[in-house]
């Protein structure tokens, strides 16, 4: 029987090469932009920064810069953030970077618009969960391939202080206007590329097996994610120039975005978020990958046809048994050069193990809810346990 679904993304989405130089043609939202980027260089080093501000002068917007975002993006400069919005008078916010800095943008839009602290408005954890009903406009311009940010609602902030890193999302926290230019994607180092590549890959693959949510629009969008990905993710890291590859690896990341829209995340994101919340030198990816072989070794008998239809996407060979996903997952992963990331690489002892347990699941309840079958403390713990070395 075909299961009921909904499909709501009203997001204004301009995906191509070229396209960013071209955006002053399109309809903007306001008439002063806050402006969000990194706190690191590339966006002024490689001039994507100078041509978004070049484009909104000529369409007649003034902007302002805040550029103080790390690669885990914090509460503190969601406050710093709202308050220079607030006292600049901008009308909306521009996310340009990565993920990080257009879930900020996200971020500082809730908390401009509704005032308070954004943890009145996360869920999980020490958050109120209270309703938001306003947000300002938000544009999206994505200069990696890994969120999907750009195309739904999510995003993801850390409070340095409680040690809770949580996702929210809202149906104002979608942007209005979107714009992926796989040009800007070129300068992005092979390690990153894979870090962030494999970001968008496990938003597909964990849609695609979520036990409650996923759906016959999520499922194509899934599908289509992990093939192109699985594809052409090692092609961009061994070349980073290659502008045509890195336009099906952006368009997979759009889609895995998609799959976000319409399905959800599972308890390996949850999983994740406990590990940067206290260790954020550890970028969100890497330790993605770190805990995949584990996690989705755990499911492997709880959806076996998911399993085999994912490797058959990713091997283009016709699946004899569920752990081909687990063989294609691991091949993909040797292709890019991250198939030996342990937890202890960061820093990570067996001795943090139970408080990221416990601060999984407090934080991402909901995620692990989305899992094919519950997991027990002690399954979570041994996921940890089986990545760590």
């Amino acid at each position: 029987m075909m299961k009921n679904f909904g499909l709501s993304i009203p997001t204004r989405l301009v995906f191509g090469i070229g396209e960013l130089k071209r955006m002053a043609k399109l309809p903007l939202p306001g008439k002063k932009a806050l402006i969000v980027i990194s706190a690191g260089t590339s966006m002024k080093q490689f001039g994507y920064l100078d041509t978004v501000v070049a484009q909104l002068k000529e369409a007649g917007v003034e902007s302002v810069i805040f550029d103080k975002i790390q690669p885990n993006p914090t509460k503190v400069h969601v406050d710093e953030g709202a308050a220079l919005c607030k006292a600049e008078g901008c009308d909306f916010v521009l996310g340009l970077g990565g993920g990080s800095s257009i879930d900020t943008a996200k971020a500082i839009a809730v908390v401009v618009a509704m005032g308070g602290d954004l943890w009145d408005y996360v869920s999980g954890g020490h958050g109120k969960g209270l309703p938001v009903t306003k947000a300002l406009p938000i544009v999206a311009i994505p200069t990696t391939a890994g969120t999907g940010t750009e195309i739904d609602p999510w995003g993801v902030i850390t409070h340095e202080e409680l040690n809770e890193k949580i996702g929210f999302g809202f149906e104002q926290t979608y942007p209005v206007l979107a714009i992926v230019d796989p040009e800007t994607m070129v300068s992005i180092p092979p390690k990153l590329t894979a870090y962030q590549g494999f970001d968008a890959f496990f938003h597909a693959a964990e849609g695609y097996i979520n036990s409650k949510v996923a759906s016959p629009i999520s499922d194509l969008y899934a599908l289509e994610a992990i093939r192109l990905l699985a594809k052409y993710l090692p092609k961009v890291v061994a070349d980073g120039k290659d502008v045509h590859a890195r336009a099906k690896v952006a368009w997979g990341s759009t889609l895995a975005g998609m799959v976000e829209s319409t399905s959800c995340c599972t308890g390996e994101h949850a999983m994740e978020h406990a590990l940067s919340a206290f260790y954020p030198k550890l970028p969100h990816g890497a330790g993605l990958i770190a805990i995949s072989k584990a996690y989705f070794k755990t499911f492997k008998n709880d959806c076996m046809k998911r399993y085999m239809k994912m490797a058959e996407k990713m091997t283009q060979q016709k699946a004899a048994r569920p752990s081909d996903f687990l063989d294609a997952l691991a091949t993909m992963q040797r292709l890019c050069g991250v198939d030996n990331i342990k937890l202890s690489d960061y820093g990570i002892t067996p001795a943090d193990f139970d408080k990221f347990v416990e601060n999984a699941i407090s934080t991402g309840a909901q995620m692990l809810d989305f899992d094919p079958r519950f997991l027990t403390k002690e399954e979570i713990r041994s996921i940890y346990q089986d990545s760590y070395k």
